[in-house]
């Protein structure tokens, strides 16, 4: 449901668009719809959005807003990713209210994932 004024949707570059879908199709279980050989766009992940073709990447470090998934067994998590081609920039840290590591998807984007347990 589409809620006045409220975040909706989120894009992000993706120098391979191919590589990006497998891995959150592999490690989030993500269903993707190809709009054209430069856009693909995923729903029902809490927020909507999409990947487009560029050769740019958003990374927490250069200013960019970070997307933070959350999950019920943060090393389980971390396996998953690792398993399906994404790197782990910063390993798991405590922060006040639970723990998080930080990974990189196949083109280059910054995410994150955080457990309260």
């Amino acid at each position: 449901m589409h809620q006045h004024e409220k975040m909706n949707y989120v894009e992000f570059a993706a120098c391979d668009l191919d590589a990006t879908k497998t891995f959150f199709q592999h490690a989030f279980n993500w269903q993707f719809t190809d709009y054209g050989p430069e856009y693909v766009a995923f729903n029902h992940q809490g927020l909507e959005g999409g990947f487009y073709l560029a050769p740019l990447a958003a990374k927490a470090d250069q200013g960019s807003a970070l997307i933070v998934f959350y999950s019920e067994d943060l090393r389980k998590t971390q396996l998953k990713i690792e398993k399906s081609g994404g790197i782990i920039n910063k390993a798991i840290f405590a922060f006040p209210g639970g723990q998080r590591f930080h990974f990189i998807e196949p083109s280059g984007n910054e995410f994150a994932v955080w457990s309260d347990k």
